[in-house]
C-alpha cells in the first residue's frame, strides 16, 4: 500500500502547493475508519481508496478529490457520517464523498425499467459535480484490475456492467485510456479465450515480421526531422478488446485486419500539426474514407487531433494520430482536463471543455419523455461514433454514425423534424432512411400539416428524435386514449367495489408524478399504466391477500383491561423488538428495546411487559419522524413527497426546521406499516441526488 507521504509525493509532482496536512488528516481518517476491514483478497481494505487516489494523482486533479477517494467508502462502510467528514475535511469534500456514496447505491446493472431510472439519477449527480464520477470510475478501474478474488458468478456482473456503463462513460467523458482498460479487463473476464487468442496471433505476428513499432516510429521521425518540425512520436499496438470489436464489426479475421498499431505525434502548434500530415501523406499513401479532422470539427467533450490512416512499411496499415501538447492533455484527460493543476495552480487549458457546459449539451435534451426514452438517448450518446453534416448555410450539424435525414431534421428542431417530408443531400432528393455520410449537406424539405408516422421510430436512430415521435404520436392519439382509459378505469374500480370519481384519478395521478387525470387516463388508455395498478396504488389493502392486523391492538401479550400506544420518544414500528411499561393513567407504552427511557424504570421491574408485534400486515397508521436535507432549488420538495408517496406512505405533517440559500431541513411525519416500510422509504430517499441526508428522528424530549 501506498503511505502517506508516498501519496502527498505524488500529488506535489504536479501541484507543489498542495494541502499536506488536509491530505494527511484524510489519509489517518480513512485508515482509522476501515480498521479491520478486509478486501476479498485479504488485503486490509484501506488499500483500495489509496489506490483509487494514487489513480486520481496520474489526472493531476485537486486536492478535494483526492480526498474524497480517501474517504469515498466511510459513509457507506463504516461508522463515520456526513456531519463528521463535512466537521472534519470542509463541506465542499463532504457532498463530493455522500455524491460517490449514492452512486454506488445505484445498482446500475438492475432490470431495465429500475436500470433506466438509476441511469438518470447517475446523469444528474453527474451535473451537480463532475468530479464525483471521475471517483466513481477511478474506483471501479480499480475494482477491476483486482477483480480475480471475486466469486466468478460476481466477476461476471461487474464485468458486464463495466463494459455496458462504466467504459463508454469513460469514453463519452474523452478518457480513452481509462475507457481502452475498463473494457480490455472486462473483457479478459468474459472472454477470456477470444483475448488469448489475440495474444497469441500478436506474438506470431512479431516472430514473422518482428516488432514493427520503432521500426515505424523511427521512419516517422526520420521523416519530421527531415522537413525540420518538433516533436514527439508513440507508437503502440492496440488493446485486444479493440481489435477483437473491429474483427466482429467487419467480419474479419486477423491476418485481414488493418490499422492494428496507432501512433501519436505530439507538436507544438496547429500549424504544425497540418504540417505534419502533409509529410505523413508525402512519404505514406493514404487510405480513402480513413481521415479525420477532430481539429478544425472537435468532438463535444473536447477531444481535437487529426487521425489518418496510411499504408506504411511492408503495406502495413497504421493508424495516426497529429495533436498538440495541450490537446494531447485533454485526450488524456477528457473533461477532467478542467480541473487539472500545474506548478501548483489549475492550468488554463484552451482546449479542455467545461463540465457545465458539457453536461448540459448531454442532458438538455433528457427532459421530456419517461425514463426508458432516457436511457435509449444516453446509451446512443456515450456508444455511437459521431458524423458531421452541413445545413445549406455551412453550419455543423454533429449526428451518430448510421443516422438519417429525419435525425437530422430533429436535431435542428422538434418543428422541423414533426413536418418534414423529404430530404435533399448534396441537392439530390433521397429517401428519408438514408444513411448520412460525413462531410454530406443535407436540406431539410417541410409541409404544412405533415405529422410523425409511426414508421418514422424505425427510421430513426437518435433518442431525441425518437422521443419527438413518440410524443407526437401520443398526443395524436390523446383523446382516444383517454376515453378509453376512463372506461378500463370506471370497469376496474366496479369490479373492487369503488367509483373512479375524479379525485381518485388525480389523487393517482399525483403520486405517479403525472401531471394530471387527463395525463393518467391517456396512459391507461395506451397500456402504459394498466388500471389494475391504479387501484392498487389507491387501495393497496382491497388487493393484499394478507390478513390485517387490527390497528387498536396490533401487540401479543397486551393484557386486555389496558389501552396501548406507542412511545412518542422511539416511535417503534412492527417488526422492531419492543417492550411495554405501564403508566399510571396511560395503559401500556411500547418502548423499542434500545430507547433510552427505559433507563429511567430499569429498577421498577413490575412495570414491564413483555410484548411482541402480531403477525400479518399492518396498517400504514404507525408515524415515524424523519429528519431530511435537501437542495433548495425548484420542484425538490415536491420530488421527496412524491416518492415517499409512490412508496405507499402517507405525510401526516411537514415541518421546516432550517431554510438556507442552497438547502432546507425539513421534518416529515410519515405514516407506516412497518420496519421494512420505512426501510423501503429511507432508501428511495438516500438514493435520490437532490436529498444530502435523511436519517431517522427520535426525540428523547417527547413524553412517551
Amino acid at each position: 500500500m501506498i503511505d502517506v507521504e508516498d501519496l502527498i509525493a505524488l500529488v506535489r509532482n504536479y501541484n507543489p502547493r498542495t494541502n499536506d496536512d488536509l491530505i494527511r488528516r484524510a489519509y489517518d481518517y480513512g485508515r482509522r475508519m476501515h480498521e479491520g476491514q478486509f478486501r476479498q483478497s485479504g488485503e486490509p481494505y484501506f488499500t483500495h481508496p489509496v489506490a483509487v487516489a494514487a489513480i486520481l494523482t496520474e489526472m493531476r486533479l485537486d486536492d478535494a478529490t483526492i480526498v474524497t477517494a480517501l474517504l469515498h467508502d466511510t459513509i457507506e462502510d463504516t461508522k463515520s457520517t456526513y456531519t463528521e467528514v463535512e466537521q472534519k475535511f470542509g463541506p465542499e469534500v463532504a457532498e463530493l464523498v455522500d455524491g460517490v456514496t449514492k452512486l454506488t447505491n445505484l445498482q446500475l446493472s438492475s432490470a431495465q425499467s429500475k436500470q433506466s431510472e438509476n441511469f438518470r439519477k447517475l446523469f444528474f449527480a453527474m451535473s451537480k459535480d463532475l468530479r464525483v464520477i471521475l471517483v466513481k470510475l477511478a474506483d471501479r478501474l480499480h475494482n477491476m484490475r483486482t477483480i480475480k478474488s471475486m466469486r466468478p458468478e460476481k466477476q461476471a456482473q461487474k464485468a458486464r456492467e463495466t463494459m455496458e456503463i462504466y467504459a463508454p462513460l469513460a469514453g463519452r467523458m474523452g478518457m480513452q485510456w481509462m475507457r481502452e482498460e475498463l473494457e480490455d479487463l472486462s473483457f479478459r473476464v468474459l472472454n477470456p479465450e477470444a483475448r488469448n487468442s489475440i495474444l497469441r496471433r500478436f506474438v506470431t505476428l512479431q516472430r514473422e515480421s518482428g516488432d514493427v513499432i520503432p521500426k515505424i516510429t523511427a521512419d516517422i521521425r526520420l521523416e519530421l526531422d527531415r522537413a525540420g518540425i518538433e516533436a514527439d512520436v508513440y507508437g503502440r499496438a492496440k488493446k485486444p478488446y479493440s481489435i477483437w470489436r473491429k474483427m466482429q464489426e467487419k467480419d474479419l479475421a486477423f491476418s485481414r485486419l488493418s490499422d492494428i498499431y496507432g501512433f501519436r505525434i505530439i507538436t507544438r502548434s496547429v500549424a504544425d500539426c497540418y504540417r505534419i500530415l502533409g509529410v505523413i501523406h508525402q512519404r505514406w499513401r493514404a487510405v480513402p474514407g480513413r481521415f479525420k479532422d477532430y481539429i478544425s470539427q472537435p468532438k463535444s467533450n473536447g477531444y481535437r487531433s487529426i487521425h489518418a490512416t496510411v499504408s506504411g512499411r511492408d503495406g502495413k496499415r497504421v493508424e495516426v494520430q497529429i495533436r498538440t501538447r495541450e490537446m494531447h492533455e485533454v485526450a488524456e484527460a477528457g473533461v477532467a482536463a478542467h480541473w487539472s493543476y500545474r506548478d501548483g495552480v489549475r492550468s488554463l487549458n484552451p482546449f479542455a471543455v467545461d463540465p457545465a457546459k458539457w453536461i448540459t449539451t448531454l442532458t438538455e435534451r433528457f427532459d421530456e419523455g419517461d425514463h426508458d426514452e432516457f436511457l435509449e438517448h444516453v446509451k446512443l450518446e456515450m456508444y455511437s461514433d459521431q458524423v458531421f453534416c452541413f445545413t445549406p448555410k455551412g453550419d455543423v450539424v454533429q449526428l451518430p454514425r448510421g443516422a438519417t435525414p429525419l435525425d437530422y431534421a430533429y436535431a435542428i428542431h422538434t418543428r422541423i423534424g414533426n413536418a418534414c417530408v423529404s430530404a435533399k443531400v448534396d441537392g439530390i432528393r433521397v429517401p428519408l432512411w438514408t444513411r448520412l455520410r460525413n462531410g454530406q449537406s443535407v436540406e431539410i424539405i417541410t409541409a404544412e400539416g405533415q405529422r410523425p408516422q409511426a414508421s418514422w421510430i424505425d427510421i430513426v436512430v437518435t433518442g431525441r428524435a425518437k422521443a419527438a415521435i413518440r410524443k407526437s404520436l401520443r398526443e395524436e392519439d390523446r383523446s382516444r386514449f383517454i376515453k378509453l382509459g376512463r372506461e378500463l378505469a370506471r370497469v376496474t374500480f366496479e369490479r373492487f367495489g369503488k367509483k373512479a370519481t375524479d379525485k381518485a384519478l388525480q389523487t393517482a395521478a399525483r403520486t405517479l408524478g403525472l401531471p394530471g387525470e387527463e395525463e393518467l387516463l391517456a396512459r391507461v388508455g395506451s397500456a402504459e399504466i394498466s388500471a389494475q395498478q391504479v387501484v392498487e396504488l389507491l387501495y393497496p389493502d382491497l388487493t393484499a391477500p394478507q390478513d390485517e392486523v387490527d390497528a387498536a391492538r396490533p401487540v401479543m401479550g397486551l393484557p386486555e383491561d389496558l389501552p396501548f400506544r406507542r412511545a412518542a420518544c422511539c416511535q417503534p414500528l412492527p417488526g422492531e423488538r419492543i417492550v411495554g411499561i405501564t403508566y399510571r393513567g396511560k395503559g401500556v407504552v411500547a418502548h423499542a428495546i434500545d430507547c433510552p427511557a427505559l433507563a429511567e424504570v430499569e429498577d421498577q421491574p413490575e412495570r414491564w411487559i413483555d410484548l411482541h408485534w402480531q403477525s400479518g400486515k399492518h396498517a400504514a397508521v404507525n408515524t415515524v419522524s424523519l429528519d431530511l436535507t435537501i437542495l433548495n432549488a425548484h420542484g425538490v420538495l415536491g420530488r421527496v413527497c412524491t416518492l415517499i408517496g409512490d412508496r405507499k406512505a402517507n405525510i401526516s405533517d411537514l415541518r421546516f426546521v432550517d431554510r438556507k440559500p442552497d438547502y432546507y431541513r425539513i421534518t416529515a411525519d410519515v405514516d407506516l406499516r412497518d420496519i421494512e416500510h420505512l426501510h423501503n422509504v429511507m432508501t428511495a430517499l438516500e438514493a435520490e441526488t437532490d436529498v444530502a441526508r435523511v436519517s431517522r428522528l427520535r426525540d428523547m424530549h417527547r413524553k412517551p
